[in-house]
């Protein structure tokens, strides 16, 4: 008997080819209904590098399981496009309601098995699907049970917007940056479904990797309470470009709403001109005193939530150290830590040949600094010589990029303008951003 693979499972399962080489992941499963039989399976959306969303027909896979699939190597890399009666598994079946035939009442579509038949076809087996619960505690669950496909027919009420829950645990274990993609996709009253049920945090990662039409169309779906929640878990500078898209009474508003110090980093990021130093960095680098230790460097560049060009180095100053911070008196760069001792002051390791930039530094002369000197992080200081920030490599190429680079194919070459005199020009109006990868 062939083996059931429940689809909710296979979301981020490596594709490879007969010798072993992987070409991709799996991101759905897509099934066509049929009147009389259940739906049946056509192919698989795949992601290949470039993050770009082909389809795998389901005649060229050899094998399928939880751990890999394998093909017979021809993949056709021409962009997905979704045909009238195509219906994706984990997009749109998961999350419906169904009814059952026998008139027993409703449940909730959470997972949905295929199976292959003698004749080398995948078809939908079962629905793993949950009843609605019975008790009045909050924290209680509804049955569950395996149904057929013929046993329940799909309910929509009328204006009734399908349940994103199953859709966020499928997904839960992607990258903002993949999330993202994956929510760029999906329909576009889907996608929004989707944003409006994401815990604030891992929404405001999602944004961040989203180009900011989208991000302006989602957060204008949100109320401004959790609109402002949203912006408060983004990078300030990320919320800055943001906010700088709404109009001036709603950004204002929101930033009314944001908590005091998330709101003062954003509005200070807004005061800059967005092709200057001071518009392209982040007001949050890692910030020590000239007596921390190499040991005391080196735990907080560990964090698993700090972005990698922010732990590429740490900033030392004088009190205080929240920027705006007391005078800057250099940078250790990451890699001079693990030469030394764990006692070793960082006051004593600071790199002598790197000097800050200001706030007005053009985005232009930014590049070259750290292009010549091989960098991925620059401070950057006031007229008081006080840091305020530090721009690092993704908030230079984020900027540099034209506004669709995301969604570019990988074989489209992405070329930075020049001016008339061969130097690099600013394509676009964006400050920089770091999402967490």
């Amino acid at each position: 008997m062939s083996t059931r693979i429940f689809v909710a499972r296979l979301a981020g399962t490596s594709v490879f080819d007969p010798v072993g080489d992987r070409v991709g992941k799996v991101r759905d499963v897509l099934v066509v209904y049929r009147k009389d039989d259940p739906p049946s399976v056509v192919g698989l959306i795949v992601e290949i590098p470039g993050k770009r969303r082909v389809f795998l027909s389901i005649g060229r896979v050899t094998s399928i399981s939880t751990g890999q699939i394998i093909t017979n190597g021809l993949i056709n890399v021409r962009r997905f496009e979704q045909r009238g009666g195509e219906v994706r598994v984990i997009a749109e079946l998961l999350g419906r309601k169904v009814v059952f035939a026998d008139g027993t009442g409703e449940a909730t579509i959470e997972d949905v098995a295929i199976q292959e038949s003698a004749t080398g076809e995948w078809a939908v087996s079962q629905l793993f699907v949950r009843r609605p619960k019975s008790g009045a505690s909050p924290f209680g669950k509804g049955q569950t049970t395996f149904v057929a496909w013929n046993e329940v027919r799909e309910k929509q009420a009328r204006g009734e917007a399908q349940s994103a829950e199953q859709l966020i645990a499928a997904y839960s274990e992607l990258k903002p940056a993949d999330l993202a993609n994956t929510l760029l996709d999906l329909p576009q009253q889907r996608m929004l479904e989707v944003a409006e049920e994401l815990p604030d945090d891992r929404l405001a990662d999602v944004l961040e990797e989203m180009p900011e039409s989208e991000q302006v169309q989602i957060l204008a779906q949100l109320n401004d309470d959790r609109a402002a929640d949203v912006l408060d878990q983004m990078q300030p500078d990320d919320a800055a470009d943001l906010i700088a898209q709404l109009s001036d009474e709603r950004g204002e508003h929101l930033l009314e709403l944001m908590e005091p110090e998330e709101a003062d980093d954003v509005r200070m990021l807004l005061s800059y001109a967005p092709d200057t130093a001071g518009g392209l960095m982040t007001t949050e680098p890692i910030i020590v005193s000239a007596d921390a230790t190499v040991a005391e460097g080196l735990a907080l560049i560990r964090r698993h939530e700090l972005a990698p060009a922010l732990g590429a180095a740490v900033c030392v100053t004088l009190p205080p150290y929240e920027a705006p911070t007391g005078r800057f008196l250099g940078i250790v760069h990451f890699q001079r830590m693990l030469r030394y001792p764990p006692h070793v002051r960082l006051g004593t390791l600071l790199d002598p040949s790197l000097e800050p930039v200001t706030a007005d530094t053009s985005a232009a002369e930014v590049s070259r600094i750290l292009a010549s000197y091989n960098l991925v992080s620059v401070p950057v200081v006031d007229e008081k010589h006080r840091l305020v920030g530090v721009v690092t490599i993704d908030d230079v190429l984020d900027y540099l990029l034209p506004d669709d680079w995301r969604s570019q194919d990988e074989d489209e070459p992405v070329k930075a303008p020049s001016d008339e005199t061969g130097s690099i020009r600013i394509v676009n109006g964006r400050r920089g951003g770091h999402g967490t990868s």
